[in-house]
């Protein structure tokens, strides 16, 4: 059972320089669009998803800010483009003024999650009156995926490489009631040349299939031996 309503917050990257990581692989105009449609995605996949009230996209792209629009999300737009931690500090924030119980933290990047999996992460905190905390880590266990907190300002923001044990350490030094849940969609993010293989044959994403057979890293054409 739901105890309380759940707003969720994506921060956004400006999308013209988002995805550096997979430049190997992808041309600049490629990944604008990766990061486009994978954001097109996961605003859906939360639309689908009852237990969520509403949607914060905090972003200083002009263009990301168009989809949370069209979305009917909640937009806080930044003046400038601020650290991923700084941006999700600000949603939250905002979540707090507004009186929300509890907010759930979800990267753009994580196409493959379902609105099941969100279900299950809200539904993952028990219905008492103390601060609490779930969390889903990336699928090599280093990133964190999802981060569910009530009050929303429970613990203080702290994504980048090594997160989820970051993560984890506040939420035990803080006493949370802490929930962890290993789910595969919202685990898949997509950061890596070697990640794209995971979109490989989904329609939406048929653009990547030239860059992929270019790169080596399909399903079937390898997994990224130049990433070794």
């Amino acid at each position: 059972m739901i105890a309380a309503p759940t707003w969720a917050i994506i921060p956004v990257k400006a999308l013209g320089g988002a995805k550096l990581r997979l430049a190997p692989a992808l041309p600049a105009p490629a990944r604008r669009r990766l990061m486009r449609t994978m954001l097109e995605d996961v605003l859906a996949t939360i639309g689908k998803t009852e237990a969520i009230a509403r949607t914060i996209v905090v972003t200083p792209d002009a263009e990301a800010a168009e989809l949370a629009a069209r979305a009917g999300a909640m937009l806080l737009r930044e003046d400038y483009p601020r650290n991923l931690n700084a941006a999700v500090a600000l949603g939250l924030a905002r979540a707090e003024a507004h009186g929300v119980a509890q907010a759930l933290v979800l990267p753009a990047d994580v196409p493959l999650a379902e609105p099941g999996e969100l279900r299950a992460v809200i539904e993952a905190l028990p219905a008492t009156s103390g601060p609490r905390a779930a969390l889903v880590p990336s699928h090599d266990g280093d990133g964190t995926n999802a981060l569910l907190v009530s009050p929303p300002g429970a613990i203080e923001p702290a994504f980048g490489e090594g997160s989820f044990v970051r993560h984890l350490a506040q939420a035990v030094g803080r006493r949370l009631d802490t929930r962890v849940l290993h789910l595969p969609g919202l685990a898949a993010d997509i950061d890596t040349p070697r990640d794209l293989a995971r979109l490989e044959g989904m329609s939406r994403y048929d653009f990547l299939a030239e860059f992929l057979a270019a790169y080596g890293c399909g399903k079937r054409h390898g997994t990224g031996a130049q990433e070794q």
